[in-house]
């Protein structure tokens, strides 16, 4: 396989045309990705999505058209029939506009002031099936979950395992695979492995919704960063 065939190929949909430009030459910079097409408004990034057919969308939130959660509800979300993901780059960081996001299928939530390392990681983390998060909006989201109409699942009832409970508190706790596999002396795709079957026990979407799940139950031994 070549370079080129293996590359991730992206489409930018953003109404600045300064910020697509900025993305293109950050994310055509790197061996591994290639920006196939640009979208100014979101009506044009659904079309171009289902035509171009891309690895890997990202999305600002405000756009004329279509704004970027419902691009994402479309493009990424349950009732997809053909997903895509979709890595939300915005300069809005509300609770109610990363829970809409990660909920409707979103694989990351970066805010367009971390800059080009951040979003070179959430890339990759996109395409490895995991999710990144900005840092400045991580802790806040894991200690405030959004409250559920059903009744968490008691801490005492819980259906995971000693193990799963401990890399469960790990995730919560915003470890990557490596730092757990380090932790608990497993490999990194062994704590991928734990990850995906406490992901399906817990009905958890995401990481996310893997750590909501730890503070909503307190989970015992949380130790979040002050």
């Amino acid at each position: 396989m070549t370079a080129a065939s293996a590359a991730t190929r992206i489409l930018i949909a953003d109404d600045q045309d300064d910020v697509r430009s900025g993305f293109r030459l950050i994310l055509d910079s790197q061996p591994d990705m290639t920006v196939i097409g640009e979208a100014a408004d979101g009506l044009t990034a659904l079309r171009l999505a289902h035509t171009l057919k891309p690895d890997l969308v990202l999305a600002d939130i405000r756009m004329p058209g279509l704004d970027g959660l419902e691009l994402t509800r479309r493009l990424a979300g349950p009732d997809a029939p053909d997903p895509i993901r979709v890595l939300v780059v915005t300069t809005f960081d509300h609770d109610d506009y990363v829970r809409t996001a990660l909920h409707d299928g979103a694989c990351g939530f970066l805010l367009k002031r971390s800059g080009p390392t951040l979003l070179i990681e959430g890339v990759r983390a996109a395409m490895a099936g995991d999710i990144l998060i900005s840092p400045q909006i991580t802790v806040r989201l894991l200690r405030t979950p959004a409250p559920t109409p059903a009744p968490a699942t008691p801490a005492l009832s819980s259906p995971l395992t000693t193990r799963e409970l401990d890399i469960t508190r790990l995730v919560a706790e915003g470890l990557t695979n490596a730092e757990i596999g380090e932790k608990l002396f497993i490999s990194a795709g062994t704590a991928k492995t734990h990850i995906a079957n406490i992901q399906a026990k817990l009905k958890a979407r995401n990481r996310v919704g893997i750590a909501a799940w730890a503070w909503r139950n307190n989970l015992p031994g949380l130790t979040p960063e002050q």
